[in-house]
């Protein structure tokens, strides 16, 4: 392992965040989703971007999949690996709040020691955590890519909810239920609490 350098400074900008939020028009916010795969994470963020983006917010997506595509291609899915991988998106996201975005998250991360430490990373007055909940038996009957099948077969280890656990949020600020409710129940639920937040006063 390289040591850590002890020859960085960290730089003021001129232009700062609430510059950025003002030239936008709101307030940053990161909007964590968690829950079990196939819960509808992705499926509820991008209805969730969809609609702030009508409102003429600015909005980012960072799903799962697509950082282990690029960022976080280096890392597996042991529990040190995971953890990293959190790390990391919290640290990313907190650029985006800094410049005034929207960023919303799609992520299983499973345990709650990793969401507590980005909510005080970032602030616990710039992060919506939202749950989205649903059994997972309902999960692994839309097992939309096949995962639960292969975990159940062991084809893939560590995964949540089958050798792995799931530590579900204690008091998140937002639960969408999206194996009773539809979508655009869930959607409403999320942004009855959003709005608000991010309106600049």
């Amino acid at each position: 392992m390289s040591q850590k350098s002890t020859n960085i400074f960290f730089h003021s900008h001129n232009v700062n965040r609430e510059k950025r939020e003002k030239a936008a028009g709101h307030k940053g916010m990161l909007v964590w989703c968690t829950g079990l795969s196939g819960s509808g994470k992705s499926t509820v963020a991008n209805d969730l971007e969809e609609k702030l983006f009508e409102l003429g917010i600015r909005t980012y997506i960072l799903d799962g999949d697509n950082i282990r595509t690029g960022l976080n291609k280096d890392l597996g899915f042991g529990d040190d690996d995971r953890i990293e991988n959190i790390r990391r998106i919290g640290e990313i996201a907190k650029l985006f709040v800094d410049a005034g975005v929207v960023v919303i998250t799609a992520f299983i991360s499973p345990f709650r020691s990793e969401r507590k430490s980005v909510i005080e990373n970032i602030g616990v007055e710039n992060v919506l955590q939202v749950y989205v909940n649903a059994p997972i038996e309902v999960c692994e009957q839309r097992d939309v890519k096949g995962l639960y099948a292969k975990a159940r077969a062991g084809e893939i280890k560590n995964f949540t909810g089958i050798d792995s656990p799931f530590e579900s949020p204690e008091n998140p600020d937002v639960e969408v239920n999206t194996d009773r409710e539809d979508l655009a129940t869930s959607t409403s639920k999320i942004l009855e609490k959003l709005l608000p937040k991010i309106k600049l006063i």
